[in-house]
This record gives structure tokens, C-alpha cells and sequence, in this order.
């Protein structure tokens, strides 16, 4: 754990407290054991978690530097990333977790549990459905997502959920800034605003990363989003 320690600070001025470093030993301990019976992520090794997941997730701290959310919703949340390795670092931020694969929920509830977080919402759901329920719509400051969906899809997902003057923040691979040039009509049309791709390079991984920042400036118009499964089949 200790090159993590190292590589949070160096690469995001994340500093890592003996609280947290046990907090993220205990949570890679129960994501290798989980992994043995249900097909949770195709990262297993210890060394692809602290990077591909953990100091992944911490790279959105580069989205918001010194000011982290007071609330998030993170969609498609797998097994829980980036949304529980940022409540670690940031105990205040209220941190709203959605997975609609019901095993996958499960462990995020059982990690929520376990290392005793508050403040932490674990919803079995689809995106398309919370968009347009009452107490969901427009109700975030940052609505994240990593590797979900195509920005078009992913922009009808997040930015009904994500309150005027919040943020969408997607991590993206090495395709987001074409994705995000097909997909500024869309992003518009719901409300969005494309702010900055921030690049993101991570110890002993080849592979472009990106944070994309969409600005909501407008309300979305009450049709977005559409039914489930529709953004999928038919992007905008």
C-alpha cells in the first residue's frame, strides 16, 4: 500500500490517512474474495486494483481540486468505483451509488457496511428510471460516471440527475474526445455544457485516460430521460 500512499500524493495531492490506507486494505481484501464467486470486475490482481481502481477513482479529484462535492451520484457504479474510494478520501461528501446489476449492489452494500460509511445511498436501479423520479431529477452536484456508457448515452443518463449549476464528470479512455465532439449537440440539448477534458496518466498503465466536465446550465426538458433501455438503442 505503500506505493499508493506515494502515487495519491504525488499524481492528485491526495493525502491518505492510516485510517483510509486500512479502509482501502480492507475493501481490495473483499473485492479479491467476492471476485472468487461472482464475476464482479475483470481487474483481480492487487496491483491492477490500487491502480485501475483505486487511484483511478482518485483521479477525479483533478475535476474539482480543493473543492470536493457535497453530494455525488455515481451511475454504474460496478463494485462501487470511483464512489467509495472517494467517500474514503472525502467522509463529508454525501455519495449516492447506483448499480442495476443486483450481485454488484450487493457487495457495494456490504463494503458500505463493513467499514461503517455514512451517508452513503446504495440503489439497485437504471439511470433512466431515477432521472425522473421526483426526488432524484436535477437533486445532485456531480453525477459521475466511469466506463458506462458513449457519451451520448452517458450525457442522458447524468444530466437529468445533476442540478443547474452542477457538473457531469465522465472517465473516459482514449476515445473521449471524439466522443465528446459527436456528442455536443446532445449534451446541449439536455441541458449541458462542455467545460474541459482534463488527461489523466497513471503509473505503469499505456492507455489514454480523460475527465470529461460538462457544466449543467440549463434544466433538462422534462422528456429526458427516456424509458429504459431506449438512450441505449437509440442515442440522440
Amino acid at each position: 500500500m505503500e506505493k499508493l500512499v506515494q502515487d495519491a500524493q504525488a499524481l492528485f495531492n491526495v493525502h491518505l490517512t492510516g485510517r483510509q490506507v486500512i479502509a482501502l486494505t480492507t475493501y481490495e481484501r473483499e473485492l479479491i474474495e467476492w471476485n472468487q464467486k461472482f464475476n464482479l470486475t475483470a481487474i483481480r490482481d492487487v496491483a491492477g486494483i490500487r491502480t485501475k481502481h483505486f487511484l483511478d477513482s482518485f483521479s477525479c479529484v483533478l475535476a474539482w481540486k480543493g473543492n470536493p462535492p457535497a453530494n455525488l451520484i455515481d451511475i454504474g457504479s460496478g463494485a462501487g468505483f470511483p464512489g467509495i474510494p472517494l467517500k474514503i478520501i472525502y467522509p463529508n461528501t454525501k455519495v449516492t451509488l447506483v448499480e442495476s446489476v443486483g450481485k454488484k449492489a450487493m457487495f457495494c452494500q456490504h463494503i458500505v457496511s463493513l467499514l461503517g460509511l455514512e451517508g452513503v445511498n446504495v440503489i439497485s436501479s437504471r439511470a433512466e428510471d431515477l432521472g425522473q423520479m421526483r426526488e432524484h431529477r436535477e437533486h445532485y452536484e456531480w453525477g459521475i460516471a466511469r466506463a458506462v456508457a458513449n457519451m451520448r448515452v452517458l450525457a442522458e443518463y447524468l444530466l437529468p440527475l445533476v442540478q443547474v449549476g452542477g457538473m457531469m464528470l465522465a472517465q473516459k479512455g482514449e476515445s473521449g474526445p471524439a466522443e465528446v465532439h459527436t456528442a455536443e449537440k446532445v449534451i446541449k440539448l439536455l441541458g449541458g455544457e462542455v467545460r474541459q477534458l482534463i488527461s489523466v496518466t497513471l503509473p505503469g498503465v499505456v492507455e489514454e485516460r480523460h475527465l470529461v466536465l460538462v457544466d449543467k446550465v440549463a434544466a433538462t426538458p422534462p422528456g429526458y430521460p427516456r424509458k429504459r433501455g431506449i438512450p441505449t438503442k437509440k442515442p440522440l
